[in-house]
This record gives C-alpha cells, structure tokens and sequence, in this order.
C-alpha cells in the first residue's frame, strides 16, 4: 500500500492559525502520513529561534528582524490579540486544558519525522539568515513544495 501525503503550506504567523497547521501535520503523522510543512512569509516567523541571534544584516534586514515575532512563542493571535493579551490567555487556557504549546508541536513533529521546510526566497527577501533559525528544517522554493502537493492525498493553505 502506498504511503499517504500531506502538504501544509504556513502562510500565516499567527498562533492560532500556526497550532492549527502543527495539529493537523501531527494528527496526520501519527496516521502514517508523509508530511511537509512549507513555511513561507509571516509562516517563517514560527521557525525563528526566540533569543537574538548575531548576523551580519543590511539596515533594512535589521529592521524586518525587529519588527517582526522571533519564534513561535512570540506570534500573535489573529483576532483578540490585545496588545499581546490576548496570547497570554489562550496560553493560560491552553496548560490549564493541557493542550500542548506550539514549540511543543513543533518539537513533537520533528520527532515524528515531518519534513519543515522554510521558504528560501521569502528567507532572502525577509533578510533572514539560516543561523536564526530552529535547527532540523530544511530550504527549498516553491518547485519543491510542488513536487510534494503533486503526490499529496491532502493539501493545505493556512
């Protein structure tokens, strides 16, 4: 029997839309499925490392790299953010459910072998450098992630 795949493209860098992508590509996994995670634009921000990594970067790289969250802890919500509130309750309510962190998620797919792949043009054109990143993913462009959607039973847009 063939093996079933599936693609997720993370577009987004909110947290709820980020954990959702991360619950599925587990779920997914733990069926036997292949899985990729394509991480592109504000989808890279959940691959960033959390403490300030020194690279050489132009001013206008430094000035994405400020502006935008470093990790997956930092993301935002997409409604009821708050001012950065909002995240912190859903946090709270997450661990009093016992419903895994998304740096958990991330971890846990990892160990289940899912394939996190960043985006190598939205890299560059973000400034970003592969030293602050998470380790374990990989980059590719989008010919890439099209080879893995073509043979995919699910794919995804978040």
């Amino acid at each position: 029997m063939e093996k079933k795949k599936t693609t997720i493209v993370l577009f987004s860098g909110d947290y709820d839309k980020a954990m959702a992508a991360y619950i599925i590509a587990n779920g997914a996994a733990a069926y036997d499925h292949e899985v990729t995670i394509f991480h592109t634009f504000w989808g890279l921000n959940a691959l960033r490392k959390e403490e300030l990594v020194p690279v050489k970067k132009n001013f206008i790289e430094k000035m994405f790299g400020k502006m935008m969250p470093r990790g997956a802890n930092k993301l935002p919500l997409s409604t009821m953010n708050m001012a950065g509130m909002g995240p912190k309750m859903i946090k709270g309510i997450m661990k009093k459910h016992n419903v895994q962190s998304l740096p958990s998620l991330i971890e846990m797919a990892k160990e289940q072998d899912v394939k996190l792949v960043g985006c190598q043009m939205t890299v560059d054109l973000l400034g970003l450098k592969h030293e602050e990143m998470i380790d374990g993913i990989e980059y590719a462009g989008v010919g890439a992630y099209l080879g893995d959607a073509s043979e995919g039973n699910v794919n995804l847009f978040i």
